[in-house]
């Protein structure tokens, strides 16, 4: 989920920004790399949705601390980490979308569930007009009714086939990721990258109370603490790679976390996935990247 953790812009001037600029493209597309690793990781653990996630928090929420505190000594202290109420909700919806992100990949194919959340930009777009009244692009309208129509065909395929359940969860936790985007950009006095340690530490918290996270193989525990480092590391390259490139050029290359996460299925869990599937995802794909495209070309021409 490439949408936990803020983007802020690079403030003052920089020495050399053609080696920044190529530092951030390296750092983002790894971390796109690194978070279309959830879905193989997720599958390949035995232990129940709720035991992943505890773990996953854990590990994750101990590793992006010591990140938040270590900028923070960086800046001399001036980044404050309280939250207030506008934190806590982040902390708390970011909390809610994990754990149905993390379900969903246990009840359909990693497929459907990369290009569903692919399309919480135009969830999110949506969202802020109705909640916000902020402006809806024509282009956007059109790329959202377009992917529309490829998840319809994917989620209809579904139908009858047991995996209804979870492109329900996937649409669910996409639709919390829409919320979480429209909520950083609203309140951004809070420690947002913070805000995302909380809420890990609250899946911890949530599943040792409510499962037993002990019972778990070695093997399981491995793959927990790999799950829960690759998670933190993710957020950590996109926070410091999106500080040196634009908006739109990190959301574009954001998107290849959709395809590698199709590809990581395929070679490692051999995870084909049906024809509507295949073919509601092409759809999906085409409008968000020809979306993102679009952006990243206005974007250039203006810095020209």
């Amino acid at each position: 989920m490439t949408d936990t953790i803020d983007s802020p812009e690079v403030a003052g001037s920089v020495a050399n920004p053609a080696a920044e600029r190529t530092l951030g493209i390296a750092l983002v597309s790894a971390s796109a790399v690194a978070f279309a690793l959830t879905g193989v990781l997720t599958k390949s653990i035995h232990a129940d949705p709720l035991t992943i996630t505890c773990w996953r928090g854990f590990f994750g929420s101990i590793l992006i601390s010591f990140y938040v505190l270590w900028r923070r000594r960086r800046s001399g202290g001036r980044e404050s980490l309280r939250l207030g109420w506008r934190g806590w909700l982040l902390a708390i919806v970011g909390a809610a979308a994990s754990i149905a992100f993390i379900a969903a990949f246990k009840f359909t194919y990693v497929a459907n569930v990369a290009v569903i959340y692919a399309t919480s930009p135009f969830i999110a777009a949506l969202l802020a007009f109705l909640l916000v009244r902020e402006k809806f692009r024509l282009q956007t309208m059109l790329a959202a009714a377009v992917s529309l129509c490829g998840v319809a065909i994917m989620v209809g395929s579904g139908m009858g086939s047991g995996h209804l359940f979870g492109d329900g969860l996937a649409l669910l936790m996409t639709a919390g990721s829409a919320l979480y985007m429209i909520m950083v950009r609203a309140f951004r006095d809070s420690p947002v990258v913070w805000a995302g340690a909380v809420s890990a530490f609250l899946l911890f918290v949530l599943g040792w109370f409510v499962t037993d996270p002990l019972a778990v193989s070695t093997r399981d525990v491995v793959l927990l603490a790999t799950f829960g480092c690759s998670f933190a590391l993710a957020s950590i390259l996109w926070t410091e790679g999106s500080r040196l490139i634009p908006a739109a050029e990190s959301g574009l290359l954001g998107s290849a976390e959709v395809p590698f996460a199709i590809l990581f299925a395929l070679l490692f869990l051999g995870e084909v996935p049906p024809a509507a599937s295949i073919v509601g995802g092409a759809i999906v794909l085409c409008a968000v990247f020809a979306h993102a495209v679009r952006d990243w070309l206005k974007a250039k021409s203006v810095r020209a």
